[in-house]
């Protein structure tokens, strides 16, 4: 199954995003810097998965 870089760095993205989410309101208050925090990670995954390719496959695989 091949899945594109696209997908995979939004999911990526979703992921990131939702950890830094709950890690930031378990004071239940979202701070802007706690904001701020939420939107590097999501941009950070976002560049930092769609930069790396994909693994080739092998051949006969």
């Amino acid at each position: 199954m091949k899945i594109s870089g696209i997908v995979k760095s939004l999911l990526a993205g979703v992921a990131a995003g939702s950890a830094a989410a709950i890690t930031a309101v378990q004071d239940n208050a979202l701070t802007t810097g706690e904001g701020v925090t939420i939107a590097l990670a999501v941009l950070g995954a976002w560049g930092i998965v769609y930069a790396v390719p994909n693994k080739q496959s092998a051949p006969g695989a």
